[in-house]
Formats: C-alpha cells, structure tokens, sequence
C-alpha cells in the first residue's frame, strides 16, 4: 500500500461517520446527511476539498444537482492575469460551481497561486501542461517531471487534478491501427501520446499509479480522471479508442476506491445526440456509478462562435442521462482564447443546461414556479430577481417600454395574455371566471 495508508481521508471518513464537509454539502444541496455519506464513501459522490484552500464544500455526483465548471487562464499570446480574475469573478457570478485554470502563458505558478488566494470555490488544474512547459519538447519530459507537476499544484491546494492515466499503449497502438478524422484533441493527451510513440515505454501517470494515489492521499485532492483520447469530431465518437480508455479509467476509479481517493470520470467531447445517452450508461457500468465530468458534449462541428450553445445542447441531454458536471464551453472555442464577455456567456448557457436537466430530475423547481408566478402578475421586479442574468432581462424590458405599455410588455401590448386572464379572473374567487352580464340575467 501506499504511504499515505493510514491517513483517514474524506471518502475513507465518509465510511465511518459524517464528516464536517459532507454535512455542509447535504444542507446546501437538501439532501439527507447519512445517505450522502455513504455516496461519498462508495465513490458515487466526490467533494474536491484541499485542506489548503479554505472555500465552502461543493458535491459532484448521484442525487446532487447538476454542476458547472468554467475554464479559465492564459495562454502564450496573450498573459493578463487581472482579466484571468476577473473572468473567475463573473463566471463564479453567473453560476460556475468550479473554475479549472489551464493556464500555459507568462508566470504559470503565480497566476494559480493567485486564483487560489482570490477564488473561493473548488480549483481544478491540469499538471501535465506545467511539465511539459518546462522542456523544449514534450517527448523530452521524465516521469518525475511529471509527478513533481502534480505535487507542486498539491501543495498549493488545488482541489482537483485532470490526469491522463487512460492514455496507455494499448489506446495509442489502437489509435494507429484504427485511424481517426482528428486523432488526438485533448492537449494532456497529445502530449502523452507523443511521449508514448516516442519512448516505447507504458505512460508513467499509468504504469506508477500507484505514485499519483500516494500524493492524492497525502494532500487529499480529487482525481479527475482525464480523456485523453476523447473525440475531436463528432465523426470519431463513440469510437474503439475512446473505449479503451474508459475501461483503463474504469479499472483506475477501483484503485482509487480501493485507497480512499476521491475520483471523476472526464467524458467526450463531441458526441452526436444520438449516442449522448449511450456514453453515459457506459460510464457509469463501467466506472461503477463514479460522477461523470463531459466537455459539452458537442452535437455538432460545424458552428464555430456558437459552440457554447452547441455544448449547451449536448450538455442538458448528457445530464438528463446522468452525468453530473458539465464543463462549459464559451463562443470562441476552437477560435480564441475568451475574454469575460465569452466566459459570461458560456457559463450562463451551460447553467441554463444544468438546470434544465435538474427540473427534470425534479431539483430545483422553485425558482421556475417564482418567475412564472411573477410573470402572471406581471410584476417584473420579481421575474428580473429571479432570472438567470437579471441585467439582461431588465435591458430587453427596458429597451422598448413606451409608457402606455407599462403593465404588459411591447410584444403583446393590450393583447397581453397575462392581462387578458387576470381581469377575466376574477381575484379571490379561487380561480372561477367572472361572470358577463348575459350570465347574471
């Protein structure tokens, strides 16, 4: 066993009582304590929590509702480390339960270290890039490049790590064989892949696994088990090379089990509708129930600027099938690196996903019957309390608002069906119409 063996991590306390952090997540969520617990300490429920980032618990997996998580950092065209705050600012506003900073440009360690400090909710990283940032060619990496990477990220309390222990010989052999439209998307993965064709050696994230558990023990982050090999295009979904590693990523999620580490599934990508619902069942046979983290999925290729509403699409039916969290994809995917404005939106779009799925899981409904009952009194303060982006609503409101249509709005005007039906309706008679003159002879 590894060195960590004895620590009593979350999932290892989850398994005897109901820990601090466990409890917070259940009052938050209305859910029952114990039952949550036991969620936790079976893997179906994870809380990425480092000691060393004090921010409230937040629950990821069966029976919770559906997250968000936005993807924020820089790259080498383009290092402003406010605008990267405040792209965590308005995301964290408007609704993401996470922030995962891929940061690639200029001074990576003080850009996380500060989103550590300034940002108080969960924290994601992907280590692989610092390592690989530090050669001149990623096939020159060693593996204690790699796990120095992962301890670094550790001890400055990143909650959750994206590790690409999936990509294995097996998968790229298959990938050779087999053949795609876009071979390897993911960044993690191409990196490895190259290390791999390289090396003719066992990716080292895999063959020591054993060595990224003992860290994980040791500084009690989650592992976001990542997809490498995950589809590019819709027309490599589903495909025998992203099922080679969902059965590696089954395989690794009991080895986490079996130590006490927290552990997610990272999902595709782009995945036509049709088969959206597939993947999840797969994932969770395979996985044993682990949460499922997907990038949209995509359902289309062929709408770039538009591809947060593209993931939006994916990302309500993959939730309405059971995956857990969403991570949100912003107008200038695959274009640009996104500025706060593209970082609003998709996080707004991927939100409105999650909520989508949770109505249909029976989560979450008060907000909906509040604006309803709102917009029937047509009491637009309320219905702009109780929208999604309030701002935006009240300029739309406001934008044609003559005054003589201060009641209804400019769509209906005196044909407002609101209007129609409240003065039809008479107040305090439980709902029964008034009565005409003809009626009352």
């Amino acid at each position: 066993m590894g060195a960590g063996e004895d620590r009593l991590t979350l999932m290892r306390e989850a398994a005897k009582c109901v820990p601090g952090p466990v409890k917070a997540v259940a009052k938050r969520e209305g859910v029952d304590a114990a039952h949550l617990a036991r969620l936790v300490a079976g893997g179906r429920v994870v809380v990425p929590s480092n000691p060393r980032h004090p921010c409230p618990p937040m629950g990821i997996g069966e029976g919770l509702r559906v997250k968000v998580n936005a993807n924020i950092g820089t790259s080498p065209e383009h290092v402003d480390l406010e605008e990267e705050l405040e792209k965590a600012r308005v995301a964290v506003k408007f609704g993401a339960d996470t922030i995962m900073d891929l940061s690639i440009g200029g001074d990576v360690d003080d850009v996380r270290r500060t989103i550590m400090k300034k940002v108080h909710v969960p924290i994601g990283t992907v280590p692989i890039y610092q390592a690989a940032l530090l050669v001149d060619d990623v096939r020159d990496m060693g593996p204690d490049d790699m796990f120095k990477a992962i301890e670094a990220h550790a001890k400055d309390g990143v909650d959750f790590m994206t590790i690409h222990a999936g990509v294995t010989t097996t998968a790229v052999d298959l990938l050779r064989r087999q053949g795609r439209v876009m071979d390897v998307v993911s960044r993690g993965g191409a990196i490895l892949t190259a290390w791999i064709s390289h090396h003719g050696e066992e990716n080292p994230l895999y063959k020591d696994f054993d060595a990224v558990l003992d860290l994980a023990e040791k500084y009690e982050f989650t592992l976001s088990l990542g997809d490498g090999m995950r589809p590019g295009c819709t027309a490599d979904a589903t495909d025998g090379v992203q099922l080679q590693e969902l059965i590696t990523l089954g395989e690794l999620t009991e080895r986490c089990r079996a130590r006490g580490v927290q552990s997610m599934i990272e999902g595709p990508g782009h995945v036509p509708m049709h088969q959206i619902e597939a993947n999840v069942v797969l994932e969770k046979a395979v996985c044993k129930g682990a949460p499922f983290y997907v990038l949209g999925p995509l359902v289309t290729d062929i709408a770039p600027g538009y591809d947060h509403i593209v993931g939006a699409i994916g990302g309500a039916l993959a939730a309405r099938a059971g995956a857990d969290f969403l991570c949100y994809l912003t107008p200038a995917e695959h274009l640009s690196l996104p500025t706060v404005d593209d970082v609003k939106e998709g996080v707004i779009v991927t939100k409105i996903a999650a909520h989508a799925a949770d109505i249909a899981r029976g989560i979450d409904t008060d907000r909906d019957l509040c604006i309803s009952r709102a917009r029937k009194e047509l009491d637009w303060d309320a219905q702009f309390a109780a929208a999604i982006d309030h701002d935006k609503a009240r300029q739309y409101r406001d934008r044609r608002m003559p005054k003589h249509t201060a009641e209804a709005c400019t769509m209906c005007g005196k044909l407002c069906s609101m209007r129609t039906m409240n003065k039809f309706f008479e107040k305090g008679k439980a709902g029964k119409p008034a009565r005409s003159k003809r009626d009352r002879k």
